[in-house]
């Protein structure tokens, strides 16, 4: 029904709670919404947690890392469709629980992609630049959550079965990237071996 269509007692009926539940728990219906919407972030996030690198791991390492944890949780992650709806929905349409869930869980991702790219990144390289670049990280990943129904159209079901999975993309996204910040060998025509 949307935020506006669904009532507290519509919610509270649902949940099989009381009337009053929303009120001692929240305060107010906005702010169930908002918990609701950071609850849907948190699980995603606790389902596909980044690793703890030990002292010393090669920072092509940690991109590569990050970026198969970003799809794992991007498109292997168990999410209840209205999890995905919900998150889908703010992405296109801020309120201010998209600003909580910024401030809570993804500024400090972004934050930690940014020191990744930090260590393979000239230290001359302006701020805004290493921004954009962690965007376009995250644009990569985003485009096969948002995306994969338009690109089964175009790919055979077999190679999407098979290279559309979170290992060969996070590869092929990974190699991109290091290629593009010189960290890596020219990017490959084919994945090699081990990568695939």
């Amino acid at each position: 029904k949307g935020f506006q269509g669904a009532t507290i007692r519509d919610i509270c009926q649902s949940a099989e709670v009381n009337v009053a539940s929303v009120n001692y728990h929240f305060g107010d219906k906005r702010r169930l919404y908002i918990e609701t919407v950071k609850r849907a972030h948190q699980l995603r996030t606790l389902r596909a947690p980044l690793p703890q690198w030990p002292k010393g791991t090669p920072p092509e390492t940690k991109l590569r890392d990050f970026i198969r944890t970003l799809l794992t949780r991007m498109i292997a992650s168990e999410e209840a469709p209205w999890q995905h709806r919900l998150m889908m929905q703010e992405i296109l349409h801020p309120t201010q629980a998209c600003q909580e869930m910024v401030e809570d869980y993804i500024r400090p991702e972004f934050q930690l992609l940014l020191s990744i790219l930090g260590e393979l990144l000239p230290a001359d390289v302006p701020q805004v630049r290493r921004q954009q670049f962690a965007f376009s990280v995250v644009g990569q990943c985003l485009f096969y959550k948002i995306g994969a129904p338009v690109a089964r159209l175009l790919v055979s079901d077999e190679a999407f079965t098979e290279q559309f999975t979170v290992e060969p993309l996070a590869n092929h996204i990974a190699d991109v990237c290091l290629a593009a910040l010189g960290a890596g060998p020219s990017f490959p025509q084919t994945a090699s071996p081990s990568k695939q």
